[in-house]
């Protein structure tokens, strides 16, 4: 009987990659050096908030700024947005404090519909390898095997204290097309930015009874949402229905 060997080519890894894969690993690799250089960048603003009297000297420098204060601030959100670790609520209450609760509201809200339209393009061009080599795998799983993709994002977005920023990044791994993301998307997250807002806008009008109320909703309902998130993304990814059928955006 003749037998048949499939041939192995003796071709090293690096030389079997083709010009998209070369394309990808080096967007790849300037997405992270453009996110260490602007992290060192505000490095120095960021320690100056842990110092006491910091986060006064930190509003006061960006309000007299003008109109550049106002790009300062859509830097911090989208850097707060791309980097991912970064708690959003920081930038919401001091947006609230520079701003006043509407204005700093729609800064914010800007500033995380460009963001979010930033990393679906990215995730779009870099493919899933980029995706996967930041988020767990049982995450994935579940944005990819949701029946019901358009209510999980508008859920997910709108609670309190789940990792908004890094559902960011699973979403384009899906069938769902950026103006459905980007709907869905923001318009769950306004809710969690006015409270933000509204109770950062309390403390500096001497309205503390609204901002300890504000913020204790939000804490009571982000600890809960942490503690139960498995569950939560269980159930979300569980749910029977159409999923959106928007296709992928170009």
């Amino acid at each position: 009987e003749e037998r048949f060997e499939v041939p192995v080519s003796t071709k090293p890894a690096f030389a079997r990659l083709t010009k998209a894969d070369l394309f990808k690993l080096g967007g790849l690799a300037a997405f992270f050096v453009l996110m260490a250089v602007a992290c060192v960048a505000i490095a120095p603003m960021i320690a100056e908030l842990t110092e006491p009297g910091g986060l006064e000297r930190v509003v006061e420098d960006v309000q007299n700024a003008g109109v550049g204060g106002v790009f300062m601030l859509l830097g911090f959100q989208f850097l707060q947005i791309v980097v991912a670790f970064i708690p959003g609520e920081v930038v919401q209450i001091a947006a609230g404090m520079m701003y006043g609760p509407w204005g700093g509201a729609l800064i914010v809200l800007v500033g995380c519909i460009v963001s979010s339209a930033f990393i679906f393009v990215v995730v779009h061009k870099l493919g899933a390898p980029f995706v996967r080599a930041m988020i767990p795998e049982k995450w994935i799983e579940k944005f990819e095997q949701s029946e019901k993709l358009d209510v999980m994002v508008f859920v997910l977005f709108l609670i309190p204290g789940l990792p908004k920023d890094v559902f960011t990044y699973l979403v384009p791994l899906t069938n769902m097309g950026l103006r459905d993301f980007l709907f869905l998307a923001n318009v769950g997250r306004i809710p969690g930015i006015l409270i933000s807002t509204f109770g950062a806008a309390g403390l500096i009008e001497g309205d503390y009874t609204q901002s300890i109320v504000l913020f204790a909703a939000a804490a009571v309902i982000a600890v809960v949402a942490l503690v139960m998130h498995e569950k939560i993304l269980h159930g979300l990814s569980s749910l029977k229905g159409s999923a959106g059928k928007a296709g992928r955006a170009e």
